[in-house]
């Protein structure tokens, strides 16, 4: 990310298990006193993310999915007719050609799903990149003591901000699949059981099981926000 962050200090690696119990004998920092605009902007950006990820989960598992599995059946129904035609015989040609535009608008549909990734994607890295001068200008005014105090509960600006970068590299990775399982289902002559390992590994988001919003950042915040609303 940005290069500002380069002399931040913290651990290399974000947790999924935060500390889930106040320390009443620790004394409280200024910063956790009152909210100051820097707490607000902070968790406003978090829900944000959060609402990212799950329109991210939407379009993959909704639309992606039934694209993909629509197309699936398509050619399917399609093979089917044509083997049950006698030798010489040709097809009707209205079930064809409502096959063939069934077929191009679920390919239409997957390509949209991609582009909205994208969007979702550079999205994810505007709110992050944000933080990043949230914590720059914070840091500049209030000084790095008060970057490294906790928020809320024991997590930090300074720490919030130089973890949630974690978040990208699986969200990249999963929108780097999914492009390349639509390239794989865009040929006509994609055999039937390549379809479904296909459909199987979309459906699984096998780089968000481990490292997506849910997997990971969704406990933190409920423990370390204040004020953090319920997942949908």
């Amino acid at each position: 990310m940005s290069g500002r962050l380069a002399s931040f200090r913290g651990p290399s690696t974000p947790s999924s298990s935060p500390v889930t119990a106040r320390q009443p004998s620790a004394p409280a920092s200024p910063s956790r006193l009152s909210e100051l605009p820097h707490h607000r902007t902070l968790r406003s950006q978090l829900l944000e993310l959060r609402n990212v990820a799950y329109e991210w989960e939407d379009r993959v598992s909704g639309q992606g999915l039934k694209a993909a599995s629509s197309l699936v059946d398509a050619r399917t129904e399609l093979d089917n007719e044509l083997a049950m035609l006698s030798v010489g015989k040709q097809p009707a040609y209205p079930f064809v050609l409502e096959k063939l535009h069934s077929m191009e608008m679920c390919i239409e549909d997957l390509n949209e799903v991609i582009r909205r990734l994208d969007k979702l994607f550079l999205k994810m890295v505007k709110i992050i990149k944000g933080l990043e001068v949230l914590l720059h200008e914070v840091h500049k005014t209030k000084g790095w003591k008060f970057v490294e105090e906790p928020l809320w509960v024991t997590w930090s600006l300074e720490k919030f901000v130089t973890k949630l970068p974690y978040i990208l590299k699986p969200y990249r990775r999963s929108l780097e699949t999914h492009s390349d399982l639509v390239e794989q289902l865009r040929p006509h002559d994609v055999t039937f059981e390549e379809s479904r390992q296909i459909i199987a590994i979309w459906q699984a988001q096998p780089h968000l099981a481990q490292g997506g919003w849910d997997a990971v950042w969704e406990d933190i915040c409920s423990v370390e926000v204040d004020c953090w609303s319920s997942p949908r």
